[in-house]
């Protein structure tokens, strides 16, 4: 009788799906960098830290991920650098880096819930700050959004259209209704500004965030803002 191998085969395919890793939706990969992107600095120095610093270690060569402000409350706007030379792609091409998508996830084990914005071109400087409320640049009409707290996230230089003036971004606005991300709006596309608007939900004070970003191997890069879950 012919021995019965399907036991030994299965066994392989087991350890060989436990060796592989995945990288969320969103940009989270299991445990990202806390180093700062090269020429990357923040505005204000990160305080009121939710957990102790981890040691600095060099990023995943599969992600790239890096923290480039920790877990702080900005008291002021927390702002990323980087030098973009514009145009950055010859006409008929896109002059700025663009904005194609906005993704969520939620990540309960890790204890934050994450948004990212997708970018075709390099990455553009950004700024996160907390706001009374969140206004559309320009007109300074108040951009309803979910919650009680708001947050604004800029991006320059950046468009979010195409050269006929339509959307370049993918997903529409939304409620979310995690625990403390509460959903998100355009607030702007103007003059070199991309801005986008958070709804967040809080039983007290300011919630601390954190900022990252990565390159993506189909070339596109992107920018995430977390935020712990309550």
């Amino acid at each position: 009788m012919r021995p019965q191998r399907v036991p030994l085969l299965a066994g392989v395919v087991v350890l060989l799906a436990a060796a592989c890793t995945t990288t969320d939706h969103d940009g989270a990969t299991p445990a990202p960098s806390t180093a700062p992107a090269p020429g990357a600095t923040a505005a204000t120095t990160p305080a009121s830290p939710i957990a102790p610093a981890a040691t600095t270690a060099a990023p995943s060569a599969a992600s790239d991920w890096r923290v480039t402000y920790g877990w702080a409350v900005p008291t002021s706007a927390a702002r990323v650098r980087h030098p973009v030379r514009v145009p950055v792609t010859p006409a008929p091409g896109e002059p700025l880096p663009v904005l194609v998508r906005i993704e969520v996830g939620d990540h309960p084990a890790e204890g934050y819930s994450r948004i990212t914005f997708v970018f075709r071109g390099p990455t553009p400087s950004y700024q996160a700050r907390y706001v009374s409320r969140v206004e559309s640049d320009g007109s300074g009409i108040p951009v309803s959004l979910p919650g009680n707290t708001f947050l604004t996230i800029r991006f320059d230089p950046a468009q979010a259209h195409d050269s006929t003036g339509r959307s370049t971004v993918s997903a529409p606005p939304r409620t979310i209704g995690y625990p403390a991300l509460r959903g998100w709006a355009p607030a702007g596309d103007f003059e070199g500004y991309v801005t986008v608007g958070l709804g967040v939900r809080t039983s007290g004070g300011r919630l601390p965030v954190r900022l990252g970003e990565s390159t993506r191997p189909d070339g596109t890069h992107v920018v995430s803002l977390d935020l712990p879950r309550g």
